[in-house]
């Protein structure tokens, strides 16, 4: 019996219940994560049948499978989302670059901090995006910022009033300088909250609020007062004017729409506030064969698990039956106080929204597309030279770089998507190997980022396709066993260079593939080195200044290691050598005398 009779026939004895199949490849490795209103029909028909491209490819790699049973369909999607972000599987469709998308943060703070982040956590903070960009975000952070006068610096309150000065920025009206004692938590957070109203699109809601408090101010002769709520009705009128009308006032409502060809797949976001279109996103689809529409259902969850706010209404261009949609309202209606309505219009506005969405998919796709054409030569020739099966999807660059002994660092750079992906770039500070051990540290290093794959972290989680070493065979000699040991199937090769430190050739640790003569892959070979050797050079550098930085912090009496890093986490050490001795006692953990030392030192120096 083959292992595909095997599997189909495992499949047939599964009940038909709602739950999530988990499906494994070899080592245990998860590949693919799935849920079913009835397990024993969905799993049953990866075994039978022709599929696309990508699940005949999924399922060819598939060794074994587990099941887990849930009493209802709700249950099965909220595991089915726990366990792709635990595992990071291969093949399942995840909205690219999702984790790197910007985001407004408000803290739950006495008084709350307004901030861009692209790291959601799980804590009573609230957020606010996606964004499309950092730009976009910073516009609408500096937008409420300035129309409610709040606090940008880093100062933390209550703690920090009264211990310095206002800066320049109450000064210009731009602040209501909760530093200087008078304003109270409360009213900085009724601040705030209206700042939330503006960022969650209730525009007209907060100028009526603001008119109200404007009137009262006046009647009670608070004219300075009221004079600062008129502009800030008038900062609010001309936002109203950027954002583009495309509903009536009343509308609040997200609009999803998914476009997929053979090369591939867009998922666009229109949100609508106020009847005003506020924000909008298009996410590039890691794979792009969607089968049905409980791949939809899983990827507009997802969404929501990181956005900011679940409008009342849900429109999507794309079709459900009537389980689908209701599975999707109640899991969205879970996570609110209200009920969540999906609905996919055929007529009228509602409809008019859904073409919109689609032809923002259909344009972002052509774009992705463009860019990607750009390197797609270059890949594809070296995926030709190196007889890969596939074009590699995520690829990562290693470069190990040290100064002398010390400050062993290793970078980890990434290309996906048809780009480099700064934001899953990373460093690794070589810690248990001796000295400058070039083979040892790269063996630390990948052993280290290996051991993450699948565990749900951001870029480490991720499963490589393809991993390039700044090195010859026996680099790869010595990664290879980790590698196979880990049970991650990506190929692995290392970048040589000759003489003169350029690249002239690609090894498996057993044969070298000259790329000398090859333009297209020797540019994008030569391009990716040079940025991993980049990356890892600058963080060598850094670990060398900062601990130059705390040897001259250290040789202050009474200022070791630990009170080194409070100062370096306050402010840089230009500051600080010019700090006064009160800003310096101000710092949390540093003592008056411990102030009057540092001023002294960088005094008599």
């Amino acid at each position: 019996m083959t292992l595909n009779e095997k599997l189909r026939k495992k499949a047939n004895s599964l009940p038909l219940l709602p739950g999530v199949y988990i499906m494994k490849g070899q080592g245990g490795t998860v590949i693919y994560v799935g849920k079913s209103k009835k397990l024993k029909n969905r799993v049953s028909s990866y075994f039978s049948g022709t599929h696309s491209y990508k699940t005949d490819k999924m399922v060819s790699l598939v060794a074994d499978f587990d099941y887990i049973v849930c009493k209802t369909e709700i249950e099965a999607l909220t595991l089915e989302n726990v366990l792709i972000k635990k595992h990071s599987p291969k093949y399942n469709i995840k909205l690219k670059d999702a984790k790197s998308y910007p985001y407004i943060k408000v803290t739950a703070e006495e008084y709350p901090k307004l901030y861009v982040t692209r790291e959601r956590k799980s804590d009573r903070a609230r957020y606010f995006g996606p964004y499309q960009s950092v730009k976009s975000a910073h516009t609408a952070l500096d937008t409420v910022m300035k129309i409610f006068s709040l606090a940008s610096c880093k100062r933390s309150f209550p703690r920090d009033i009264g211990r310095e000065r206002p800066c320049i920025y109450k000064d210009m009206g731009r602040c209501i300088a909760p530093c200087a004692g008078g304003v109270s938590g409360s009213e900085y957070r009724a601040m705030v909250k209206l700042a939330e109203w503006v960022l969650d699109g209730n525009v007209k809601e907060t100028k009526e609020l603001l008119y109200k408090d404007m009137t009262a101010a006046a009647e009670n002769m608070e004219f300075e007062r009221a004079a600062a709520l008129r502009d800030s009705i008038y900062s609010l009128d001309r936002l109203s004017e950027k954002q583009k009308v495309v509903a009536d006032a009343k509308v609040n409502r997200d609009v999803f729409s998914l476009y997929t060809s053979e090369t591939e797949g867009v998922l666009a976001m229109l949100s609508i506030r106020g009847g005003a279109l506020v924000n909008k996103n298009e996410f590039i689809l890691s794979l792009s064969d969607v089968t049905d529409g409980e791949d939809v259902i899983s990827l507009i969850a997802d969404y929501y698990d990181t956005a900011g706010s679940i409008p009342r209404e849900i429109m999507l261009d794309y079709a459900l039956d009537g389980e689908d949609s209701a599975l999707l309202s109640e899991y969205l209606s879970l996570n609110t106080k209200y009920k969540v309505i999906v609905r996919i219009p055929e007529r009228g506005d509602g409809r008019a929204l859904c073409d919109m969405a689609r032809e923002n998919a259909k344009e972002a796709a052509r774009q992705y597309r463009l860019e990607g054409e750009r390197e797609d030569k270059g890949l594809k020739r070296l995926t030709e030279l190196l007889a890969l099966p596939a074009l590699p999807e995520r690829i990562e660059a290693y470069d190990i770089s040290n100064i002398g002994n010390e400050h062993i660092t290793a970078s980890m750079v990434v290309y996906a998507g048809g780009k480099l992906k700064k934001s899953d770039y990373r460093t690794f500070t070589v810690k248990t190997t001796a000295g400058a051990d070039d083979y040892g540290s790269m063996r630390e290093v990948l052993s280290r980022r290996l051991a993450h794959v699948g565990d749900g972290t951001a870029s480490l989680g991720e499963s490589p396709d393809l991993i390039l070493l700044d090195g010859g065979a026996t680099h790869v000699g010595v990664v290879r066993p980790i590698l196979e040991e880990s049970g991650t199937e990506a190929s692995l090769f290392g970048m040589v260079k000759d003489e003169f430190h350029k690249t002239r050739a690609i090894t498996d640790g057993k044969q070298e593939i000259s790329i000398a003569r090859e333009p297209l892959a020797y540019a994008f070979v030569y391009n990716l080195q040079e940025e991993a050797h980049r990356f890892a050079l600058r963080a060598s550098q850094g670990a060398k200044i900062r601990t130059m930085t705390h040897s001259s912090l250290e040789k202050i009496s009474g200022i070791g290691p630990k009170k080194a890093r409070i100062l370096l986490a306050a402010m840089p050490i230009s500051k600080i050598k010019a700090a006064s001795v009160d800003e310096l006692a101000g710092i949390k953990g540093i003592s008056a005398a411990d102030a009057v030392k540092i001023r002294e030192y960088y005094d008599k120096r």
